[in-house]
């Protein structure tokens, strides 16, 4: 089956992953860093006081994710996403009506929770459930909205900023979020597949297995690849919630430098559809210790950056890791674990990848107060990515035997 056949086929299923993924922006760093500038000015807060608030936030939210995740196991699509979006939606108007430093907790665990927690992990689980011969490429559809949403909403909401104000800005998100939700129920007038055929067409994962979240968890793998999953969440995220830092310390307008996302979105965009041909020929378990390389090589190159030309490259080559991460990490987990219990294990997963957002923003900004510069932090960074990179290839390559086909 070619790409395009693929996606004539299925595109009412892969556009619901499209638009979740998408959503889910608005609560995602990138898009909440845009507003740091005016937050901090606002409470009158330091770096490390603003991350230190993201982060307390973020990590309520990672916590509530490890119950709240198996949820889409228990529902269906069309019923358990309008909910969640409304969810976001009153989030996003919380934001636009944040009257102190300590609602402001509970806003951002809010956003955290409903944006970048349930709706990504709504998205992801529905792809690899609904998938299986066809899972990469389904999930590098899937999160190609996380690609556009960091392309295209920075660049339109700074714009927003300017002529609404900051606060009047989180309304119009808010009401972009409503409007998903008759869409969505459109599109899934009928699931892909339904709950009943789901259960019983489930794929095993090692040792023909379905594993549970406890199994899962009693299991050195995970462990191995944990941190890998922090890795890109923590120090990714750090990168975009300190970008006004960085323009800062590398003298550029703020607008100059988020003009330069673009660059990072289309070697996003092709990462991810060549990672979802990649998983479906080689398997997630090869294409897995590959991802972080491209973090490590790009964090090298925006630290040494002069130029915003230089930076552009930077991003272009960081791009190439985030378009990896969604599709690889998503097939990963049905891979290995299996998907009758899929939504469980990537509620854990989700867990991390959130812990490791809430760490990320904290640590730069303590670092940052305490007199180390982003720049010269992303180089410690850069070593971790590599480190992480090695322990998960010993990790997967000893487990690959215990697959029930070897990719």
């Amino acid at each position: 089956m070619t790409y395009l056949r693929f996606v004539l086929d299925n595109a009412r299923w892969l556009a619901v992953g499209f638009l979740l993924t998408l959503t889910s922006s608005y609560g995602q760093t990138f898009f909440i860093s845009i507003f740091a500038a005016d937050i901090r000015a606002e409470f009158s807060l330091s770096h490390g006081a603003w991350g230190a608030i993201y982060s307390l936030g973020t990590t309520a939210s990672a916590a509530v994710m490890v119950f709240a995740g198996v949820l889409t196991d228990r529902f269906r699509v069309r019923v358990l996403a309008p909910a969640i979006l409304v969810g976001l939606a009153l989030a996003c108007l919380s934001m636009a009506a944040v009257p102190n430093v300590i609602a402001l907790v509970f806003v951002i665990f809010a956003l955290r929770f409903t944006g970048q927690g349930m709706t990504s992990q709504i998205a992801m689980v529905a792809m690899a459930r609904w998938f299986q011969a066809t899972r990469g490429r389904a999930l590098s559809i899937a999160s190609f909205g996380f690609a556009v949403g960091q392309a295209v909403l920075p660049i339109v909401f700074v714009g927003l900023m300017v002529t609404l104000g900051w606060r009047q800005s989180w309304v119009v998100a808010a009401g972009l979020a409503i409007v998903l939700i008759p869409l969505l129920l459109l599109l899934l007038r009928q699931e892909r597949t339904p709950q009943s055929i789901a259960e019983s067409t489930s794929a095993a994962g090692m040792n023909g297995e379905h594993w549970t979240r406890g199994t899962l968890l009693r299991h050195s793998l995970f462990w191995m690849v944990v941190p890998l999953l922090l890795g890109p969440p923590a120090w990714g995220t750090a990168l975009f919630f300190q970008q006004v830092h960085l323009a800062e310390v590398k003298g550029w307008q703020l607008t100059e430098y988020v003009a330069l996302y673009p660059w990072l979105t289309i070697t996003s965009i092709s990462a991810t559809f060549l990672a979802g041909i990649a998983v479906d020929r080689f398997g997630a378990g090869r294409v897995l210790p590959i991802a972080p390389i491209p973090y490590a090589l790009g964090f090298i190159l925006i630290s040494h950056a002069d130029t915003l030309l230089m930076a552009a490259v930077g991003l272009t080559v960081t791009g190439i890791g985030i378009g990896m991460q969604g599709t690889v990490i998503g097939a990963f987990w049905a891979e290995f674990y299996g998907t009758r219990h899929i939504g469980a294990i990537k509620a854990a997963a989700t867990a991390v990848m959130v812990l490791g957002s809430a760490i990320g923003p904290g640590v730069s900004g303590f670092l940052i107060d305490f007199g180390m510069p982003f720049t010269d932090q992303m180089l410690i960074y850069a070593v971790y990515f590599i480190a992480t990179s090695m322990l998960a290839f010993v990790g997967t390559t000893r487990a690959r035997k215990f697959l029930p086909t070897t990719p």
